[in-house]
C-alpha cells in the first residue's frame, strides 16, 4: 500500500477486527491496552489473519517487539514508546512506522525517526482518554501539512463522518476514527457510512498511484 486508506479505524481487540474488517476496512490498527503478553499474541495473531483474509493492513499500538515476532506489517508508536524503542529492529523486520505528535517538539522527534507517517491528535475533544492537550482543531492540522510536506498525515481526535470535511480541508491524509464506531448503536451501519464518505478519496488515491 502506497498510500494510507483515507479510512482508519483504530479497535480495542481482535474480536472487533474480526467484527469489522469483513466489511471492507483497508486498514485497521489493533489498540490493545492492559493485556498480559500472552493474550496480546493471541489478539495480534488473530487480528493479523483477519486483515490477511481480507486485504486489510493491519497496524499494531505500542507492541513492537511482538509485532515483529507476529509478522505485522505497521507499528505505530506514542512518544514514550518511541524513546524506548529499537528503530533498526523495527526498520530491520521491514515494519512501516506511524507516529503519534502533539506538539512541535514531538514533531520534531517523530521526523527525526523517519516515520511513515505522522499523526496529530486529538485534532476535536475525545472522550477516550483524559488528554493533557487541548483540541488541536483543524487548523493546526493545515500547520502540520506545511511542516510535514508530503508525508502522510493521519488526523485522530473526535472525528466522526459529519467532521471529514474539515479533516481533509486540514490536509490531513486519513481520518483515524474510535468513538464514532466502537461506541456507536449500531458499529456495522457506521462503519457503512464511513466507507461511503471517503470512498471518492481512496478511489482519487489510487488513481493517482
Amino acid at each position: 500500500m502506497s498510500a494510507l486508506d483515507p479510512f482508519y479505524p483504530v479497535l480495542p481487540d481482535a474480536d472487533w477486527i474480526e467484527r469489522l474488517v469483513p466489511l471492507g476496512i483497508r486498514l485497521v490498527q489493533l489498540r490493545a491496552k492492559d493485556m498480559a503478553p500472552d493474550a496480546l499474541r493471541r489478539q495480534i495473531r488473530r487480528s493479523r489473519e483477519a486483515c490477511a483474509a481480507h486485504g486489510c493492513v493491519l497496524v499494531v499500538n505500542d507492541h513492537w517487539r511482538l509485532a515483529i515476532e507476529e509478522g505485522a506489517a505497521f507499528v505505530h508508536l506514542g512518544q514514550e514508546d518511541l524513546a524506548e524503542a529499537d528503530l533498526g529492529a523495527i526498520r530491520g523486520a521491514g515494519l512501516r512506522l506511524g507516529l503519534s505528535t502533539h506538539d512541535g517538539a514531538e514533531l520534531e522527534a517523530a521526523l527525526a525517526a523517519e516515520p511513515d507517517y505522522v499523526a496529530l491528535g486529538p485534532v476535536w475533544p475525545t472522550v477516550l482518554k483524559q488528554m493533557k492537550w487541548a483540541p488541536q482543531t483543524p487548523a493546526r492540522l493545515r500547520d502540520w501539512r506545511r511542516r510535514i510536506g508530503s508525508l502522510p498525515l493521519v488526523a485522530i481526535g473526535g472525528i466522526t463522518v459529519e467532521r471529514l470535511p474539515a479533516v481533509w480541508e486540514g490536509g490531513a491524509d486519513s481520518a483515524a476514527v474510535v468513538t464514532d464506531i466502537i461506541r456507536h448503536e449500531r458499529p456495522e451501519a457506521r462503519v457503512r457510512e464511513w466507507i461511503e464518505a471517503t470512498r471518492a478519496r481512496r478511489t482519487a488515491s489510487v488513481t493517482s498511484d
